[in-house]
């Protein structure tokens, strides 16, 4: 019997299998407002097959974008326009998720396609970034972020939890904190952005402490009974991978103990020389170690996409849930192709007929 295709529950949520789409940026937003384009693409991977259903990282304030085409839930009206992309997951048997997000130093940037670089200083569309420390990623994104004041810092925070109140008044049933890839809870936690002397810098426990604290306000206001999940990056490829790990397995525990159902293991890319082995699934070992040693469901992404190798990162319990993400943007049924790859006659959900009646004849 697969694994792939197997129930997941967590909390009072239960996943008709072990297949998430993870966030990924559609940088089509217009002053964080999401548009029919966003509602197709999520129709489009719900109604494929996929058990959970996570949109784009969703700014928590207008500064908190990647780019000016990033999505947004700073206000009501940005939240509400995410009830009819709720409302199509969730008929199609997926469970609607969304994770919020602050870019930190990498915000103030161009869409990928557009030159993937800072906004230049003197050009209207950007803006001042924020971050833990005045220090720059560097490369392609070489603007010099303002170091946060105490003030800052409560007022992000307070953001978050804003964001998460809107996120559970529409509907959403899964929320994820963005605290990796170099974006601005990462970048408290990183020794490469973070040179703060006050609580805030200095030793692991202190660069955790944004991270925690933000996690222990949304969980004041996130119900219990829904999953709260965190994406980290628990790794750098900088050459100081065992102590990162170590630091990262801690804090993963702090964060269970503060109420994190679920973790999503990633990277940290908060500096851009790391030396990243690109490869087939090869962040299922490093997941594996966190769910041992932390103790916690894991997820993670990053060349999962072949079947075969999806259902033995689950077979192995190396992963709990398996984020599929560019192969879901090729083929937005990549469930119902993992289904017919791993010979399963009958899984979980059917395709509606006007699919169904074309692709399950050949």
């Amino acid at each position: 019997m697969s694994a792939l295709f197997q129930p997941f529950s967590l909390k009072d949520i239960t996943l008709r299998n072990r297949i998430a789409v993870p966030p990924m940026c559609q940088y089509s937003a217009t002053d964080g407002l999401i548009n029919d384009w966003h509602l197709a693409n999520y129709t489009g991977m719900a109604r494929g097959g996929a058990g959970l259903v996570i949109v784009e990282a969703t700014a928590v304030a207008p500064e908190g974008r990647i780019t000016p085409a990033c999505a947004g839930i700073w206000n009501d009206q940005l939240a509400e326009a995410f009830i009819p992309v709720i409302k199509a997951i969730k008929a199609h048997g997926s469970v609607p998720g969304i994770q919020i997000a602050h870019a930190g130093r990498k915000a103030s940037a161009n869409r990928p396609w557009e030159g993937d670089d800072h906004i230049a200083n003197d050009d209207p569309r950007g803006w001042q970034t924020i971050a833990p420390s005045a220090v720059p990623f560097g490369a392609h994104l070489p603007k010099v972020p303002e170091a946060m004041t105490l003030q800052d810092i409560e007022m992000v925070k307070a953001d978050f939890v804003a964001a998460a109140r809107r996120a559970l008044a529409v509907g959403f049933e899964w929320l994820e904190l963005h605290f990796a890839h170099g974006y601005l809870a990462q970048s408290f936690f990183s020794p490469h952005a973070n040179q703060r002397t006050d609580a805030y810098g200095g030793n692991a426990d202190n660069r955790g402490r944004f991270l925690r604290e933000t996690l222990a306000a949304v969980r004041e206001v996130w119900p219990e009974h829904l999953p709260l999940t965190i994406r980290f990056g628990v790794i750098e490829f900088d050459g100081n991978d065992e102590q990162t790990m170590a630091e990262s397995i801690d804090l993963t525990r702090q964060f269970k103990a503060g109420g994190m159902d679920m973790m999503s293991v990633s990277m940290g890319f908060n500096i851009p020389t790391a030396q990243i082995p690109w490869g087939p699934a090869f962040m299922g070992p490093i997941a594996k170690r966190v769910r041992d040693e932390a103790g916690v469901p894991v997820s993670s992404a990053w060349g999962f996409g072949v079947p075969h190798l999806a259902e033995q990162a689950v077979q192995d319990g190396q992963l709990d849930l398996v984020m599929v993400g560019k192969a879901h943007l090729a083929n937005p049924h990549w469930a119902y192709y993992a289904a017919r790859e791993l010979k399963i006659d009958k899984p979980s959900w059917t395709l509606p007929a006007p699919y169904a009646h074309w692709l399950e004849r050949y």
